[in-house]
C-alpha cells in the first residue's frame, strides 16, 4: 500500500532536528492567482521563508500522496496540470483514493500540518461564513478545520468576499481566538481594516509566542488566528474595493456559483473589475504575512514546547502501562 504522506527530505530532516518549519498551502498557485502569477508567487513565500532561517513545506496532492516539501518542479507540475483539484477535508480521501493532483486549502494544510506536527502555517486569508449563507449554507471547512488542528495560522485575516462578521463569530463560537500583529482590527485580506476588533493585539513578539503556546499548550484542540494585516502601500484603494467587491458578488449569484467554486471565482471576478491591482495586493499578502515573524524564534519555541510536552505525555502513559 502506498504511503499517504511522503515528506521532503529536507522538512523530515528539520522536524527532527528542530528548525521551524513553515506550512505553505498550494490552492494559491492554482486557483488563487493567474498562471504564472502563482508559480511566481509560491517561489517568493519560499524564498521568504528561507530568508529567516526556517524551512517552507509547500503541501499538495501527486501521484496518490500527500507531498509535504513540494520541490519547484513539482509545484510548477501541479500548476499545470490540466483538472487539479481544489482539496479539502471533504474531497481529500476521494482525490488520494484516484490519484489525482490536488491543490491543498487551508483546511487541507492545516490537517497535514498538525498530522506531521507542524505548528506554523501562513497564508494569505482564510476562508469562513460566505455571504447569503442563510441560503445556501456555504461555510467554509478552514473554519471546522481550525477548530479541530491546534495549528498558529499568520494570515492576512479572513478572504474579503466573505461575511466578516459571521465568519470572526463562528471563530469565537469554536474558541479560535484571534490575535493582532500591530492591530486592533481584524483584517480583510485586499483591506487593513474589517471593520471589526482582534480578540487581542500584539506589539511585541515575545508577547505573541507566549500567548500562541500558552494556548496551544492547554490542550484545547483548537488553532490560533493571527492577524497579519497587509502592508499599508499594497493595500486596495476603498473605493475600488468596494465597488469591484459588489460587482463580483453579484455576478457569483447571477451566474449560479455555489460551493468549492465561489471563491476562485471571486478573485478572478477582482482581478478583472480591478484591472489587475487585486493580483498585485494578493501577490503582496504572502511576504507581508512571513515577514515579521520567522526572523524571530517564537515557532522554534513553541514547536520545542509540544515536543516536550509529548515527550513528557508519552513518559507518564509508560510510567501508568509499567
Amino acid at each position: 500500500m502506498v504511503e499517504v504522506f511522503r515528506v521532503s527530505p529536507e522538512v523530515a530532516e528539520a522536524l527532527r532536528s528542530a528548525p521551524p518549519v513553515v506550512a505553505l498551502e498550494t490552492t494559491l498557485v492554482t486557483h488563487g492567482l493567474p498562471h504564472p502569477d502563482g508559480l511566481a508567487a509560491a517561489a517568493e513565500l519560499e524564498a521568504e521563508v528561507r530568508g529567516t532561517g526556517a524551512i517552507p513545506a509547500t503541501i499538495g496532492l501527486l501521484d496518490g500522496q500527500v507531498v509535504v516539501g513540494l520541490t519547484a518542479a513539482e509545484i510548477e507540475r501541479l500548476a499545470a496540470s490540466p483538472a487539479v483539484s481544489k482539496v479539502n477535508l471533504s474531497n481529500l480521501a476521494a482525490c488520494l483514493a484516484g490519484g489525482l493532483p490536488g491543490s491543498t486549502t487551508v483546511a487541507a494544510s492545516l490537517f497535514a500540518a498538525h498530522r506531521l506536527g507542524i505548528r506554523v502555517f501562513a497564508t494569505g486569508g482564510i476562508g469562513g461564513v460566505h455571504r447569503e449563507s442563510a441560503e445556501t449554507g456555504d461555510v467554509s471547512s478552514d473554519l471546522t478545520a481550525l477548530a479541530r488542528f491546534p495549528v498558529a495560522v499568520v494570515c492576512a485575516g479572513a478572504k474579503a468576499v466573505l461575511d466578516l462578521p459571521k465568519t470572526v463569530e463562528a471563530l469565537e463560537t469554536f474558541g479560535v481566538p484571534v490575535f493582532g500583529w500591530q492591530t486592533d482590527r481584524f483584517p480583510a485580506f485586499y483591506r487593513r481594516d474589517g471593520g471589526l476588533p482582534v480578540d487581542r493585539r500584539f506589539d511585541a513578539l515575545p508577547d505573541l509566542g507566549r500567548a500562541v503556546a500558552t494556548h496551544l499548550g492547554l490542550g484545547l484542540g483548537t488553532g490560533v488566528v493571527i492577524g497579519n494585516p497587509i502592508a499599508p502601500e499594497h493595500e486596495m484603494p476603498a473605493e475600488l474595493y468596494v465597488r469591484s467587491l459588489t460587482q463580483a458578488l453579484h455576478d457569483a449569484v447571477a451566474q449560479g456559483i455555489r460551493g468549492r467554486d465561489v471563491t476562485p471565482f471571486l478573485l478572478e471576478r477582482l482581478r478583472e473589475l480591478t484591472d489587475g491591482r487585486s493580483v498585485f495586493s494578493n501577490r503582496a499578502l504572502g511576504t507581508s504575512d512571513l515577514l515579521p515573524f520567522w526572523g524571530a524564534d517564537w515557532p522554534d519555541r513553541t514547536t520545542q514546547h509540544f515536543a516536550r510536552r509529548k515527550r513528557s505525555c508519552s513518559s507518564a502513559s509508560s510510567e501508568r502501562r509499567g
